[in-house]
């Protein structure tokens, strides 16, 4: 889940003048701020942030929020879309197994079922774990963000239960329901842990659930 904030160095633009074209500068603004929004809120909460937060842990200009956003919601729904595609990003890398997980490479892309997910699960707790205030926003915050926050939550959701379907070569309608079941509870179980910011206890959910997705494809439920 790599960003222009990851380490806590945000990117900044030089100083004096340069190069850089208005959009670019306006990119780099809206990392820095998304960045922002991200830390604030893994301080003091959707509701105990304020514009200002996110401004001085930016070090941007009032203005120059409001050029790109109308508001603090606007600024938090690019910040949930950008935790949600560096997230979809990750994961679709570990699917066609380039993901960096300790120990699976490339040569596991052909794996079974059991060894993608295996895959798949380690890159998506990896990836938590490596941005705790994105994860946050993403999976606790989201629910203090109004209603259309949530619905995108759940879309997100929906989507990435249809592409561990996908993966896992299920098209039976059983076996698919089975995939969305298995994203809820892997959303319900880590969000504790990442609400809490407890690493050990994110990473410890990974055996039992995958030890549970091998149950389930030796009984059949995630048949294709």
């Amino acid at each position: 889940m790599q960003t222009s904030e990851s380490g806590g160095t945000p990117r900044r633009l030089p100083r004096g003048r340069h190069a850089l074209s208005r959009s670019e500068v306006e990119r780099v603004h809206r990392d820095r701020l998304c960045g922002a929004m991200a830390q604030a809120m893994a301080e003091k909460g959707f509701v105990g942030t304020s514009v200002e937060d996110v401004l001085k842990r930016a070090r941007v200009s009032r203005q120059s929020f409001y050029a790109l956003f109308s508001s603090k919601l606007d600024c938090f729904m690019a910040a949930f879309d950008q935790a949600g595609l560096l997230l979809y990003l990750q994961l679709e890398a570990a699917m066609q197994g380039e993901g960096d997980a300790p120990g699976q490479g490339p040569a596991q892309g052909e794996g079974d079922a059991a060894e993608r997910f295996e895959r798949v699960m380690t890159a998506y707790l990896e990836a938590l774990a490596a941005e705790p205030a994105y994860a946050r926003l993403f999976l606790v915050e989201v629910y203090a963000a109004g209603p259309e926050a949530v619905r995108r939550r759940t879309r997100i959701q929906r989507g990435l239960a249809a592409s561990l379907a996908d993966l896992m070569g299920v098209t039976g309608e059983a076996g698919r329901f089975a995939c969305e079941v298995v994203v809820a509870a892997v959303s319900s179980m880590v969000t504790p842990a990442v609400a809490a910011g407890d690493m050990e206890a994110l990473r410890a959910i990974r055996a039992p659930v995958i030890e549970h997705v091998r149950l389930l494809l030796r009984s059949g439920v995630m048949d294709g």
